[in-house]
């Protein structure tokens, strides 16, 4: 697939996608890495942006460098816009009460502490889909988990080899000290992401190095 035609299923599948407003957003795909360029009005729509664009085949590589801006009705002050985002944060379950929130110009910081990668990845999740938020920084750390007897690699080959969207014997694992390295090569960015997500679910983990390569 040449430049030009990645680029144009890129745009196609923004348009096809009604969370997307694709009227303001230009794409340039080269060798298989596309950048997306311009405006939307909201920091969701900037993440449905990325995930509408690594849905097409062919991309390896998306850089997203859309801007939020605001409709005036969206806006709000900062003291507001914490509020909104502390509320969200509680009232969903999978969040732990050890998670805060700081705004400065629309800027989201979530700071604090979950035991697991995905409580994390829900504060984010969460704090991004508030009305008036145009950034977003994810400070919270994970606590350091219990020490784990388990064989954590054999753990994670077992979860691959359990997963119907994962290739696992394309896929090499290495755990040492609650690091996990993946390697290898994986055919879409849906495999990609749960090969990463099951290395994150196995006990004792804290931290996956990824240096999976999305080919086709």
């Amino acid at each position: 697939m040449s430049n030009e035609e990645l680029g144009r299923s890129v745009a196609d599948e923004l348009l096809w996608d009604p969370k997307v407003d694709n009227l303001a957003i230009a794409v340039k795909a080269n060798d298989g890495v596309v950048t997306l360029r311009g405006t939307v009005g909201s920091y969701r729509e900037k993440r449905e942006a990325t995930n509408a664009a690594q849905r097409v085949f062919g991309v390896k590589k998306v850089k997203n460098e859309l801007k939020v801006k605001l409709l005036s009705g969206s806006r709000r002050d900062d003291a507001d816009t914490r509020g909104a985002v502390l509320q969200a944060l509680m009232l969903d379950s999978a969040v732990p009460a050890t998670v805060d929130a700081h705004v400065v110009d629309g800027v989201v910081t979530l700071t604090g502490s979950t035991e697991w990668r995905y409580q994390r990845d829900e504060a984010e999740f969460v704090a991004g889909n508030v009305l008036g938020v145009v950034g977003l920084v994810n400070d919270i750390r994970l606590a350091k988990p219990q020490p784990y007897a388990g064989d954590v690699q054999a753990q994670i080959r077992e979860a691959f080899e359990r997963n119907a969207r994962i290739a696992a014997e394309s896929l090499h694992v290495e755990a040492s000290d609650g690091t996990v390295k993946l390697s290898g090569v994986v055919p879409s960015w849906a495999e990609h992401d749960a090969a990463v997500e099951a290395a994150w679910s196995a006990p004792g983990v804290k931290h996956v190095d990824d240096e999976l390569v999305v080919e086709y």
